[in-house]
């Protein structure tokens, strides 16, 4: 009779599990991972014949199953709480961070990038009177790490490397100017009011040190970052800040994104509550961004290669530009900026992440 009971309730458990599978509408988008979902596979005697139709499959049902993101939660808090794992997915808490493992370095993915770099310069920089420079930005994991008895990319030697290979431009150290604490607690980034220092660094270097005072302005919901999302974990938040001033308010933000211009916000307030809020400064993951100071008369201008951190310095830095144009060669091919910028006498900034440079495959 038990056997029986016991059979029935597990029948029961499969059929409504596969009904409400059935009748949950499928999803596009995790908005706490920040990645899109699996949709369902197309099936044909090929992917059937060949097994790509039950891997699509297999990643569609994980993708799509049934109250996902509560499961995932509760995942997260048994691997990392009950089992006392080390991490999850490679993501783990301390001091009251959300951090994520990294390394090791990778010289094939840091080749591509400096490849990368070196093309644009041979192309568009090399035969004009740009001044170039170079800053890399650790990734918040080479701080916290060492204490907590983790493995961490080995930032200097990743220094060391890319110097090597981009010995043409000038360098600017920032590394020794960060901590722990200039990095959102649920998220991959550094935050902006706390990198005022690293701007007057960098305009120090390419000999503008007027970098302005600025107004720190709070947005009032709270941050969960993309590591947050990722985790699961929505118990440690953060706040975000943003650096304003009468020259920033007088500025004009110019997207080039689709191919033809587009105003867009210095700061999107309406990001600031979106999926993901660090997408407020500078329109987020753009191509091809111009900011004209229109407060300036400087005769400078600043050309930024950057990756998402560029977003928030950018701000920080305009007061001594009448214009600064930041480029994503995520999003835009390298082949394509002359048709967008003149190389002239720019200044030249190309800033990058260490997790970018050793994962760059995405450089185009």
């Amino acid at each position: 009779m038990k056997n029986k009971i016991f059979a029935i309730i597990m029948a029961t458990a499969i059929l409504m599990g596969m009904l409400s599978f059935c009748l949950v509408p499928t999803k596009s988008f995790s908005e706490s991972e920040r990645r899109l979902l699996q949709q369902t596979p197309e099936i044909s005697l090929e992917s059937i014949m060949d097994g790509s139709f039950m891997d699509e499959f297999e990643a569609f049902a994980q993708d799509q199953f049934p109250l996902r993101d509560s499961f995932r939660g509760l995942k997260s808090q048994f691997a990392l709480k009950l089992l006392q794992q080390g991490d999850n997915n490679g993501l783990y808490i301390s001091a009251g961070h959300i951090s994520k493992l990294d390394g090791p370095l990778n010289e094939k993915m840091l080749d591509h990038a400096a490849g990368r770099f070196e093309s644009i310069y041979a192309k568009y920089l090399k035969d004009t009177s740009c001044r170039v420079w170079f800053s890399m930005i650790p990734d918040k994991n080479y701080f916290i790490a060492p204490e907590a008895g983790r493995p961490y990319l080995d930032f200097e030697e990743l220094e060391s490397y890319m110097l090597k290979k981009a010995d043409y431009m000038q360098y600017i150290p920032i590394a020794q100017l960060l901590e722990t604490g200039d990095y959102y607690r649920s998220d991959s980034h550094w935050r902006q009011e706390r990198i005022e220092d690293i701007a007057e660094t960098i305009c120090k270097a390419m000999g503008t040190a007027n970098l302005g005072e600025h107004e720190i302005v709070p947005v009032l919901q709270d941050f969960h970052g993309v590591y947050s999302g990722q985790l699961a974990n929505s118990s440690i938040s953060d706040r975000i800040f943003y650096a304003t001033n009468d020259t920033i308010r007088a500025c004009t933000v110019t997207s080039y994104d689709s191919g033809s211009p587009k105003a867009v916000p210095f700061y999107d307030m309406e990001a600031a509550t979106g999926r993901d809020p660090y997408e407020m400064f500078l329109n987020g993951a753009d191509a091809l961004l111009v900011i004209e100071n229109h407060s300036a008369n400087t005769g400078r201008e600043l050309i930024i290669f950057r990756d998402s951190f560029g977003s928030s310095l950018a701000p920080l830095l305009i007061e001594s530009y009448d214009k600064i144009t930041l480029v994503d060669i995520r999003y835009i091919q390298s082949a394509m900026l002359d048709q967008f910028i003149s190389f002239d006498k720019q200044d030249v900034l190309f800033i990058y992440s260490s997790g970018l440079l050793n994962n760059s495959m995405a450089l185009k």
